[in-house]
């Protein structure tokens, strides 16, 4: 039985996308060897497109984007990081898009879904409001303990 996706990019740089996963994207990962990192996602879902009336994108054509529960705290969190986007986010009806440029000329797009994902259990904080909790939660433990960690 299928129970996942394993997708790949194809880049003239590889190690430095794969960098940038790492140490831009913040995402989880295993080192399978030699420096080879393998990225592992809590959740993923894959979209059947049409073609359009001229034939475009190309049938067999794939698409790889990435989606977040906040786009506007998510790209300005990338940003800080050193991520450049190539658009603004713009609503595209299904939900909130815009596109960034890995290295070897990769370009991702990030989308905050309007529709609910059905392998999500609950819906994550926003990332402005998880910091928010997570302080609060220190703050309560300090108070509690006397000590700061």
């Amino acid at each position: 039985m299928i129970r996942g996706l394993h997708g790949l990019f194809y880049t003239s740089d590889a190690a430095a996308m794969r960098a940038f996963m790492r140490d831009k994207l913040k995402l989880p990962y295993t080192d399978v060897g030699d420096g080879w990192l393998i990225f592992d996602l809590p959740e993923g879902d894959i979209g059947v497109h049409p073609i359009d009336e001229s034939g475009e994108p190309p049938s067999g054509t794939h698409d790889v984007s990435f989606y977040c529960d906040d786009i506007h705290g998510t790209v300005a969190e990338l940003r800080a990081g050193g991520v450049r986007f190539d658009e603004d986010v713009a609503d595209h009806g299904y939900g909130f898009v815009t596109y960034f440029t890995m290295p070897g000329g990769v370009k991702v797009q990030l989308y905050e879904p309007k529709y609910q994902k059905r392998a999500s259990k609950s819906k994550p904080m926003p990332t402005a409001k998880r910091a928010r909790a997570r302080a609060k939660a220190k703050r309560s433990k300090i108070a509690a303990t006397g000590r700061r960690r």
